[in-house]
Protein backbone atom coordinates (compact mmCIF):
# COMPACT_ATOMS: atom_id res chain seq x y z
CA UNK A 1 0.00 0.00 0.00
CA UNK A 2 2.79 2.34 1.10
CA UNK A 3 4.26 1.66 -2.14
CA UNK A 4 1.27 1.99 -4.68
CA UNK A 5 1.20 6.06 -2.47
CA UNK A 6 4.25 6.96 -3.66
CA UNK A 7 3.39 6.03 -7.21
CA UNK A 8 0.05 7.89 -7.25
CA UNK A 9 2.32 10.92 -5.57
CA UNK A 10 5.06 10.77 -8.39
CA UNK A 11 2.67 10.08 -11.25
CA UNK A 12 0.78 13.19 -10.05
CA UNK A 13 3.45 15.13 -10.07
CA UNK A 14 4.81 14.07 -13.26
CA UNK A 15 1.01 14.88 -14.99
CA UNK A 16 1.12 17.87 -13.01
CA UNK A 17 4.42 18.81 -14.64
CA UNK A 18 3.91 18.16 -18.07
CA UNK A 19 0.85 20.45 -17.96
CA UNK A 20 2.55 23.25 -16.76
CA UNK A 21 5.33 22.41 -19.48
CA UNK A 22 2.26 22.23 -22.13
CA UNK A 23 0.71 25.75 -21.07
CA UNK A 24 4.56 27.04 -21.05
CA UNK A 25 3.54 30.86 -21.66
CA UNK A 26 4.95 32.18 -25.21
CA UNK A 27 6.64 35.71 -25.24
CA UNK A 28 6.73 38.32 -28.11
CA UNK A 29 8.23 41.63 -27.82
CA UNK A 30 7.69 44.68 -29.86
CA UNK A 31 9.01 48.22 -29.73
CA UNK A 32 9.44 50.95 -32.01
CA UNK A 33 6.85 53.57 -33.73
CA UNK A 34 4.99 55.77 -31.32
CA UNK A 35 2.77 55.96 -34.63
CA UNK A 36 1.73 52.83 -34.55
CA UNK A 37 1.33 52.46 -30.49
CA UNK A 38 -2.37 52.43 -29.73
CA UNK A 39 -2.64 49.95 -33.04
CA UNK A 40 -0.03 47.57 -31.82
CA UNK A 41 -1.15 47.72 -28.16
CA UNK A 42 -4.91 46.92 -29.82
CA UNK A 43 -3.60 43.82 -31.69
CA UNK A 44 -1.36 42.74 -28.55
CA UNK A 45 -4.86 42.52 -26.87
CA UNK A 46 -6.97 40.85 -28.75
CA UNK A 47 -4.26 38.58 -30.10
CA UNK A 48 -3.64 37.54 -26.08
CA UNK A 49 -7.48 36.94 -25.61
CA UNK A 50 -7.86 34.39 -27.90
CA UNK A 51 -4.61 32.55 -27.38
CA UNK A 52 -4.19 33.12 -23.59
CA UNK A 53 -0.38 31.06 -23.35
CA UNK A 54 1.03 34.13 -25.13
CA UNK A 55 2.23 37.39 -23.78
CA UNK A 56 2.76 40.41 -26.02
CA UNK A 57 4.75 43.41 -24.77
CA UNK A 58 4.43 46.56 -26.61
CA UNK A 59 6.62 49.89 -26.16
CA UNK A 60 6.85 53.16 -28.04
CA UNK A 61 9.73 55.14 -27.82
CA UNK A 62 9.86 55.97 -31.88
CA UNK A 63 11.08 54.03 -34.85
CA UNK A 64 14.95 54.69 -33.96
CA UNK A 65 14.25 53.38 -30.62
CA UNK A 66 12.73 49.99 -31.73
CA UNK A 67 15.67 49.69 -34.54
CA UNK A 68 18.23 49.69 -32.49
CA UNK A 69 16.65 47.30 -29.70
CA UNK A 70 16.09 45.06 -32.61
CA UNK A 71 19.45 44.73 -33.42
CA UNK A 72 20.47 44.68 -29.85
CA UNK A 73 18.96 41.47 -29.01
CA UNK A 74 15.92 42.96 -27.28
CA UNK A 75 13.17 42.67 -29.12
CA UNK A 76 11.63 40.13 -31.61
CA UNK A 77 9.70 43.30 -33.99
CA UNK A 78 10.34 46.86 -34.66
CA UNK A 79 7.09 48.81 -35.52
CA UNK A 80 8.38 51.32 -38.39
CA UNK A 81 6.25 54.11 -39.86
CA UNK A 82 9.21 54.41 -42.46
CA UNK A 83 11.34 52.04 -44.47
CA UNK A 84 14.79 51.36 -42.68
CA UNK A 85 17.99 53.89 -43.32
CA UNK A 86 20.95 52.55 -45.22
CA UNK A 87 22.90 52.53 -42.07
CA UNK A 88 20.09 50.84 -40.15
CA UNK A 89 20.55 48.09 -42.27
CA UNK A 90 24.19 47.75 -42.46
CA UNK A 91 24.30 47.70 -38.69
CA UNK A 92 21.70 44.67 -39.16
CA UNK A 93 23.81 43.01 -41.57
CA UNK A 94 27.21 43.53 -39.88
CA UNK A 95 25.34 41.87 -36.42
CA UNK A 96 23.62 38.91 -37.94
CA UNK A 97 24.64 38.74 -41.62
CA UNK A 98 21.23 39.77 -43.13
CA UNK A 99 19.54 42.70 -43.89
CA UNK A 100 16.61 41.63 -41.66
CA UNK A 101 12.65 41.32 -43.01
CA UNK A 102 10.12 44.14 -43.78
CA UNK A 103 6.31 42.92 -43.59
CA UNK A 104 3.15 45.49 -44.26
CA UNK A 105 0.48 45.12 -41.76
CA UNK A 106 -0.95 48.97 -42.50
CA UNK A 107 -1.40 51.70 -44.39
CA UNK A 108 -1.24 55.54 -43.61
CA UNK A 109 -1.66 58.77 -44.81
CA UNK A 110 0.82 61.64 -43.59
CA UNK A 111 -1.57 64.35 -42.92
CA UNK A 112 -1.22 67.73 -42.17
CA UNK A 113 -2.87 68.83 -39.25
CA UNK A 114 -4.29 72.23 -39.22
CA UNK A 115 -6.78 74.02 -36.83
CA UNK A 116 -10.37 73.91 -37.50
CA UNK A 117 -10.46 77.68 -37.63
CA UNK A 118 -7.75 78.11 -39.90
CA UNK A 119 -9.17 79.18 -43.46
CA UNK A 120 -6.18 77.26 -45.61
CA UNK A 121 -7.39 73.77 -45.75
CA UNK A 122 -5.27 72.71 -48.82
CA UNK A 123 -1.35 72.69 -49.95
CA UNK A 124 0.91 71.86 -52.43
CA UNK A 125 3.74 69.85 -51.55
CA UNK A 126 6.34 72.53 -52.61
CA UNK A 127 4.74 74.91 -49.90
CA UNK A 128 4.68 72.16 -47.13
CA UNK A 129 8.75 72.10 -47.68
CA UNK A 130 8.77 75.90 -47.56
CA UNK A 131 6.93 75.88 -44.72
CA UNK A 132 8.13 73.25 -42.93
CA UNK A 133 12.28 75.02 -43.75
CA UNK A 134 10.88 78.66 -42.93
CA UNK A 135 10.90 79.80 -46.05
CA UNK A 136 7.44 80.50 -45.60
CA UNK A 137 6.70 82.27 -42.12
CA UNK A 138 3.43 84.05 -42.16
CA UNK A 139 -0.23 82.88 -43.29
CA UNK A 140 -0.60 85.94 -45.15
CA UNK A 141 1.95 84.37 -47.75
CA UNK A 142 -0.82 81.97 -48.26
CA UNK A 143 -3.80 84.31 -48.83
CA UNK A 144 -4.63 83.82 -45.09
CA UNK A 145 -4.22 86.56 -42.44
CA UNK A 146 -1.40 88.50 -41.09
CA UNK A 147 -0.06 85.43 -38.28
CA UNK A 148 2.95 83.67 -38.02
CA UNK A 149 2.56 80.23 -38.72
CA UNK A 150 3.51 78.17 -35.28
CA UNK A 151 5.43 75.05 -36.57
CA UNK A 152 4.86 71.69 -34.63
CA UNK A 153 7.00 68.90 -35.32
CA UNK A 154 8.18 65.31 -34.24
CA UNK A 155 11.25 64.75 -32.55
CA UNK A 156 13.78 63.23 -34.46
CA UNK A 157 13.20 59.80 -33.09
CA UNK A 158 9.94 59.19 -34.81
CA UNK A 159 9.74 57.78 -38.30
CA UNK A 160 7.06 60.13 -38.99
CA UNK A 161 9.75 62.82 -38.18
CA UNK A 162 11.91 61.33 -41.11
CA UNK A 163 9.80 60.44 -43.51
CA UNK A 164 8.19 63.81 -43.90
CA UNK A 165 11.81 65.17 -44.40
CA UNK A 166 12.60 62.60 -46.75
CA UNK A 167 9.81 62.88 -49.08
CA UNK A 168 8.58 66.47 -48.67
CA UNK A 169 11.32 68.15 -47.41
CA UNK A 170 13.75 66.28 -49.33
CA UNK A 171 16.27 65.74 -47.07
CA UNK A 172 16.48 69.44 -45.80
CA UNK A 173 16.64 70.73 -42.60
CA UNK A 174 13.74 71.27 -40.56
CA UNK A 175 12.88 75.25 -39.18
CA UNK A 176 14.65 75.92 -36.05
CA UNK A 177 11.87 77.92 -34.92
CA UNK A 178 9.33 74.58 -34.50
CA UNK A 179 8.27 73.38 -31.26
CA UNK A 180 8.74 69.94 -30.74
CA UNK A 181 6.53 66.83 -29.73
CA UNK A 182 7.24 63.37 -28.67
CA UNK A 183 3.94 61.80 -29.97
CA UNK A 184 1.00 62.55 -32.77
CA UNK A 185 -1.70 63.03 -29.95
CA UNK A 186 0.81 65.61 -28.32
CA UNK A 187 1.13 67.89 -31.92
CA UNK A 188 -2.80 67.21 -32.00
CA UNK A 189 -3.09 68.83 -28.89
CA UNK A 190 -1.37 71.55 -29.60
CA UNK A 191 -2.81 72.21 -33.16
CA UNK A 192 -6.11 72.06 -31.73
CA UNK A 193 -4.99 74.91 -28.80
CA UNK A 194 -3.27 77.00 -31.96
CA UNK A 195 -5.77 78.55 -34.68
CA UNK A 196 -1.77 79.21 -36.25
CA UNK A 197 -0.83 76.00 -36.09
CA UNK A 198 0.07 73.58 -38.49
CA UNK A 199 1.37 69.79 -37.70
CA UNK A 200 1.89 66.55 -38.70
CA UNK A 201 1.21 62.62 -37.97
CA UNK A 202 -0.72 59.64 -39.38
CA UNK A 203 -4.19 59.64 -40.80
CA UNK A 204 -6.84 60.48 -38.08
CA UNK A 205 -10.20 61.80 -37.78
CA UNK A 206 -10.05 63.58 -34.44
CA UNK A 207 -12.21 66.60 -34.47
CA UNK A 208 -9.70 68.10 -32.47
CA UNK A 209 -8.33 69.04 -35.87
CA UNK A 210 -8.33 69.11 -39.04
CA UNK A 211 -6.54 67.21 -42.20
CA UNK A 212 -5.76 69.37 -45.25
CA UNK A 213 -5.86 68.48 -49.05
CA UNK A 214 -2.64 68.07 -50.29
CA UNK A 215 -2.31 69.18 -54.10
CA UNK A 216 -6.54 69.55 -53.80
CA UNK A 217 -7.07 65.38 -52.67
CA UNK A 218 -8.65 65.14 -49.43
CA UNK A 219 -7.03 63.02 -46.70
CA UNK A 220 -9.41 60.22 -46.75
CA UNK A 221 -9.50 56.37 -46.08
CA UNK A 222 -9.94 55.69 -49.98
CA UNK A 223 -7.62 57.80 -50.79
CA UNK A 224 -4.68 56.18 -49.04
CA UNK A 225 -5.96 52.75 -49.73
CA UNK A 226 -6.15 53.43 -53.11
CA UNK A 227 -2.69 55.41 -53.28
CA UNK A 228 -4.50 58.77 -54.74
CA UNK A 229 -3.37 61.00 -52.31
CA UNK A 230 -0.08 61.78 -51.99
CA UNK A 231 1.93 60.83 -49.43
CA UNK A 232 0.47 57.74 -48.78
CA UNK A 233 2.75 55.25 -46.76
CA UNK A 234 2.57 51.44 -45.22
CA UNK A 235 3.45 50.68 -41.76
CA UNK A 236 5.99 47.77 -41.01
CA UNK A 237 6.68 45.15 -38.54
CA UNK A 238 10.50 44.27 -38.77
CA UNK A 239 12.11 41.00 -37.64
CA UNK A 240 15.93 39.72 -38.05
CA UNK A 241 14.81 36.54 -39.79
CA UNK A 242 11.71 34.60 -41.07
CA UNK A 243 9.32 34.83 -38.11
CA UNK A 244 8.93 31.24 -37.01
CA UNK A 245 6.72 29.59 -34.02
CA UNK A 246 4.84 31.74 -32.20
CA UNK A 247 6.44 34.88 -33.82
CA UNK A 248 5.11 33.58 -37.23
CA UNK A 249 1.33 32.92 -36.21
CA UNK A 250 1.10 36.85 -34.48
CA UNK A 251 2.21 38.07 -37.54
CA UNK A 252 0.42 35.88 -40.36
CA UNK A 253 -2.93 36.39 -37.73
CA UNK A 254 -2.44 40.07 -38.04
CA UNK A 255 -2.23 39.51 -42.04
CA UNK A 256 -5.63 37.71 -42.30
CA UNK A 257 -8.71 39.19 -42.66
CA UNK A 258 -9.99 38.68 -39.06
CA UNK A 259 -6.30 41.33 -37.98
CA UNK A 260 -7.18 43.49 -40.98
CA UNK A 261 -10.77 44.18 -39.68
CA UNK A 262 -9.55 44.84 -36.63
CA UNK A 263 -6.72 47.46 -38.06
CA UNK A 264 -9.94 49.28 -39.40
CA UNK A 265 -12.29 48.88 -36.51
CA UNK A 266 -9.17 50.63 -34.16
CA UNK A 267 -9.06 53.71 -36.99
CA UNK A 268 -6.07 52.93 -38.89
CA UNK A 269 -5.85 51.55 -42.59
CA UNK A 270 -5.79 48.11 -43.68
CA UNK A 271 -3.77 46.82 -46.65
CA UNK A 272 -6.96 46.59 -48.54
CA UNK A 273 -10.55 47.19 -48.73
CA UNK A 274 -12.49 45.31 -46.11
CA UNK A 275 -15.78 43.58 -46.75
CA UNK A 276 -17.84 42.83 -43.65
Amino acid sequence: MKYYKIFLLVSSYLFFACSLSHQQVKTVRIQGSDTMLLLTELLAEEYMKKNPSVSIYVYGGGTSSGVRSLINGEVDICTASRNLTAEEVNLIAEHYGNVGLAIQIAKDGLCIFINPGNPIKDFTIEELKKIFTCQIKNWKELGGTDNKISLIIRNPNSGTHAYLKNYVLEETDYCTDAEVFSTMQDVINAVSENKYAIGYGGFTLKKEISNAKINGIDATESNIINNKYPITRYLFFYTIDNPKGILKEFIDWVLSDEGQKLVKKSGYLPLWEIQY
